[in-house]
């Protein structure tokens, strides 16, 4: 079981890296793409008084670039995809490493026995919403599975709207396991609270390295 989770919790640090990566590079090549044919254009306008024919062969492989530049329509939209399926899928992966925002100060005024009582109340409300929007979001997919629409600049590779909206319902499944964990931790006493982020904490730890470093 131990394996099964370790596998699981490397694959989704390697696909959230993937994504980024992947965003990164389709914005990169369309930046550059689109800089080079304006360079070229620019060599080609210096030349056209000087030689005729260089001109011609730098506006030439300016025009070049600037096809591939038109063509690449579905950059933005690859890129919207992949951001939605990053935010979507890093839902889960924010619950597990803590990197949701805990609203929690007056929480830890309480006795630690009523701090754990709060947080089963709460991550029982967090089941309930995940699985909610779980079920919710599943319905609305499958309705775009029925009507088979093509996404913006997408369907000419044959990509679905579905094909882009599946992550919602798999990410707030996964959310949804991920606060079960959490709440079996809780009551086997492996926890106090939901493990999330504590910016106050957080920003009181770093005042002190950097004092001890002065």
């Amino acid at each position: 079981m131990n394996a099964i989770r370790l596998i699981w919790d490397r694959f989704e640090e390697g696909f959230i890296v993937f994504l980024l990566a992947a965003m990164t590079l389709v914005t990169f090549v369309y930046v550059i793409l689109n800089n080079l044919y304006t360079l070229f254009y620019a060599v080609g306008g210096y030349f056209s008084e000087r030689s005729e024919g260089v001109s011609e062969l730098f506006y030439a492989v300016g025009d070049f670039f600037l096809d591939i530049v038109q063509s690449m329509t579905w950059s933005n939209a690859t890129t919207k995809a992949l951001f939605a399926w990053l935010i979507f899928f890093g839902l889960a992966y924010g619950v597990r490493i803590g990197g949701h925002i805990g609203v929690d100060a007056l929480v830890k005024l309480a006795s630690r026995p009523t701090q754990r009582l709060i947080a089963i109340v709460a991550c029982l409300f967090s089941l309930g919403y995940a699985g909610l929007l779980t079920v919710a979001s599943f319905e609305w997919i499958s309705t775009l599975m029925n009507a088979a629409i093509g996404a913006d600049d997408l369907g000419q590779f044959g990509i679905k709207q579905w094909h882009i909206g599946v992550i919602v319902p798999i990410g707030f499944a996964l959310v949804f396991i991920r606060f079960v964990e959490i709440l079996v931790r809780i009551l086997r006493n492996e926890q106090v609270n939901l493990g999330l982020a504590d910016e106050a904490a957080d920003a009181m730890k770093l005042t002190e390295t950097e004092d001890s470093k002065s």
